[in-house]
């Protein structure tokens, strides 16, 4: 680590500096008591406290990546914090990016399709979890020291609560010749799809060595995008045509999913989907239980729209919601009874104040369950906590916003997060 290096809360080793942005500067860091290496993105608070932009933008980068936990994703292993620096420790990725493996040229179809099954995956893997990246291009790509794919900055990344009321995201971020045609314009766009378009072109850059879409005028690399205008190269083999050729279609309605992506011959050869359902299914079913207790100090910072670090030393995000109310615990408890029913639940009291609701159909993961418990945190003040115990996590939060919450409106005095979920709007 040479004779710069320094201790950071006895922990790590911080030693050389590996890059540096606007508001944050990376180190090469290691592990005392696992001597393992790790990057360490060292933060001041006082410039991003100036920059509402920028202070969100951390919470929700570090707060999608507790939920997204995946071997091809980088790791955000903790965040520490003084009164003047944020660090956020993250895994060391030493091979670099995959943009530098393309830029020397044309990958082989086999590493090419090794690396677009990787990304699938772990794609896959975010939008089970609600998680939209917005911003897939190989510079976002990196590999590690065995040459497997790990997809790194979620800077751009949106939630699937983050939606406005028509159920679409509205925010135009990403990179002009990885984004997909519906997200230039301002009508709205589905980030699920948008993301699989950005894999097409991904896919078709590894290929090709070259941009599907470019051109040096702006606007007229953009109408080639709107036009899904592009050309293969002879050495395309045809069954990376027809993958590529359902990816990149301008029409997201008939634009291919990742499940149909899975399904496709070319995307099968060599890929271990069980292995890959199992490592899903155990991560899921380590989303945290409820906690024993809520007290109103942590109810009441829970619920505040200022800089508030506490989420982010959690050591994960529970896969849930909350709202307050100022009903009675037993006028709650009723409601939410009839309301589960009514939507097809099965309903049982696990105890006085809890409540254990079971889908009665088989989603992508199995039935659905919740687990929704009460809390009184003071006089006139109660607060409910959701969480989902099993089933497909999109699915969740899809049920929650669209059915669930809409049914429960006349008992419900705030939910936490309500300020978030407005920002997508404010931009159009």
């Amino acid at each position: 680590m040479g004779g710069d290096k320094k201790l950071l809360f006895e922990k790590y080793e911080m030693g050389k500096l590996l890059g540096q942005g606007t508001f944050a500067k990376v180190y090469y860091g290691k592990n005392l008591a696992t001597n393992k290496c790790v990057a360490i993105k060292v933060i001041k608070k006082d410039q991003v406290i100036r920059s509402e932009r920028m202070m969100e933008q951390i919470k929700r980068e570090i707060s999608v990546m507790r939920l997204v936990r995946h071997p091809n994703i980088a790791e955000l292993k903790e965040v520490m914090a003084t009164k003047s620096k944020i660090f956020i420790i993250m895994e060391y990725v030493r091979g670099g990016e995959l943009f530098a493996k393309v830029a020397r040229g044309r990958l082989k179809e086999d590493a090419a399709r090794k690396y677009f099954q990787q990304l699938i995956s772990a794609v896959d893997f975010c939008h089970s979890r609600g998680v939209i990246h917005r911003d897939l291009k190989p510079e976002n790509l990196l590999l590690d020291e065995n040459e497997n794919l790990k997809i790194s900055d979620f800077g751009l990344s949106a939630l699937y609560e983050h939606r406005c009321k028509d159920g679409l995201l509205h925010t135009q971020c990403g990179t002009p010749a990885y984004i997909a045609p519906e997200v230039l314009r301002t009508k709205g766009y589905d980030g699920t799809k948008a993301d699989l378009w950005s894999c097409g072109v991904i896919l078709y850059v590894l290929l090709a060595g070259f941009l599907p879409f470019q051109d040096d005028n702006l606007s007229t690399m953009y109408k080639k995008i709107f036009r899904a205008d592009y050309e293969f190269p002879p050495w395309f083999s045809t069954d990376s045509k027809r993958i590529l050729s359902k990816l990149l279609v301008a029409d997201p309605g008939r634009r291919i999913g990742i499940q149909g992506v899975m399904r496709t011959h070319w995307f099968r050869k060599g890929f271990k989907f069980d292995e890959e359902e199992k490592f899903m299914h155990e991560t899921i079913n380590k989303s945290p239980s409820s906690p024993a207790f809520l007290n109103a100090f942590q109810f009441i910072s829970s619920m505040s729209t200022g800089f508030d670090l506490s989420s982010m030393f959690e050591e994960e995000r529970k896969v849930g919601s909350t709202f307050a109310s100022r009903c009675s615990a037993k006028v709650i408890m009723g409601k939410m009874e009839m309301v589960a029913k009514k939507l097809g639940f099965k309903v049982a009291r696990m105890k006085d104040f809890q409540l254990r609701l079971l889908g009665m159909t088989e989603g992508r993961k199995g039935r659905l369950s919740l687990t929704a418990e009460v809390f009184k945190v003071a006089p006139e003040v109660t607060v409910v906590e959701l969480s989902k115990s099993s089933g497909d996590t999109l699915e969740y939060i899809k049920f929650r916003e669209d059915e669930f919450r809409p049914a429960l409106k006349d008992i419900v005095w705030t939910w936490q997060g309500d300020s978030e979920f407005g920002e997508e709007c404010s931009n159009h």
